[in-house]
């Protein structure tokens, strides 16, 4: 471990873990159940596409759903297989599946409510895209902050990365300039963001994905998720792997990579994700990665050797633009 005494609502890890935030602010370990809307995405319903974006499977990220009809059904599903598990007294439903703001509004109040209302759950998280928060979508996630401020409500937005050429190749449909008009009315209303970022996208370069770290540094959003590029059956990213259009991260290369990642992040970023396991019967590629415990082992064992943890390398950038301060 490195010389510098980390901070103490870090717990355990070289870094600020989801786990360790929910410790501290509900005071026992809380696990997220993974919800399908049964929604869709611009990226499939011909708006801009039919395919999904390169990597996106059929089931639309959304994998480890728990299946069901409605909300209810699919929060006492999740609750289900934990059985005597303990694990506190809290839950956060994350509306995972496609993009959970791309419905009317009174559609998504419905849903978001049923899980609010629910009094296991301290929160919902909600997995979309820059392009789907309109203004009515914004309006609503405020007043539903203001009706229910004991528990939390979190927005997931899907970035990867923050270079064009890379965004184009995956489909993802919107530029840098949405991106951050979204972040800013996130900010405006006090709804904290969590950033998904994929390492590894074919093209990229370490320095490369180095660089959109550094871009969300000067944002400074609530948490961060780091997910390796996974390669799923039924993607036309599958077909490209086959193909050899690309090879995938060796286990070394993404730790040496997610630990730079890690040193230059701001020790103030929440880390929601440092991997990620694709489910075993769609993984394509890398095989390694369905190992999650010896991935995460292995970079606990890494950091701790070479003395490293979140923000040791971490400074502050300044972009040709003005970023919001941190959310309350």
């Amino acid at each position: 471990m490195a010389e510098r005494k980390l901070p103490t609502r870090w717990l355990d890890k070289p870094y600020y873990s989801l786990n360790a935030y929910l410790k501290n602010t509900c005071g026992h370990k809380c696990y997220k159940i993974a919800l399908d809307a049964h929604m869709t995405c611009p990226n499939r319903d011909g708006t801009l596409g039919s395919r999904g974006c390169l990597f996106c499977s059929a089931g639309g990220s959304g994998d480890f759903a728990v299946s069901g009809r409605d909300i209810e059904r699919q929060l006492q599903a999740g609750l289900a297989l934990f059985g005597e598990k303990q694990t506190g007294q809290h839950y956060i439903a994350y509306f995972q599946a496609y993009t959970n703001t791309y419905a009317p509004p009174e559609r998504l109040r419905a849903l978001y409510v049923q899980a609010l209302e629910h009094p296991s759950v301290c929160g919902i998280s909600i997995a979309t895209r820059p392009d789907c928060l309109p203004e009515p979508v914004l309006q609503l996630l405020s007043e539903l902050r203001r009706t229910y401020p004991d528990k939390f409500i979190w927005v997931e937005l899907g970035l990867q990365t923050i270079h064009e050429d890379t965004a184009r190749f995956l489909r993802r449909g919107y530029g840098l300039p949405c991106f951050e008009a979204a972040a800013r009315n996130l900010h405006a209303r006090g709804i904290p963001a969590i950033i998904h970022v994929i390492l590894g996208l074919p093209g990229e370069t370490p320095g490369q994905m180095l660089e959109t770290i550094n871009y969300l540094n000067a944002w400074k959003p609530f948490g961060v998720k780091l997910q390796l590029l996974h390669v799923l059956e039924g993607t036309d990213l599958a077909a490209l792997y086959r193909a050899r259009a690309f090879k995938v991260l060796e286990k070394e290369e993404y730790l040496d990579i997610l630990v730079d990642c890690l040193t230059h992040l701001s020790p103030d970023i929440v880390i929601h994700r440092v991997t990620g396991d694709g489910p075993k019967n769609l993984l394509v590629a890398p095989l390694w990665s369905s190992n999650k415990r010896d991935v995460l082992n292995s970079l606990h064992r890494k950091m701790r050797l070479e003395g490293s943890f979140q923000g040791k390398n971490y400074c502050t950038i300044p972009l040709p633009l003005e970023p919001p301060p941190p959310p309350s």
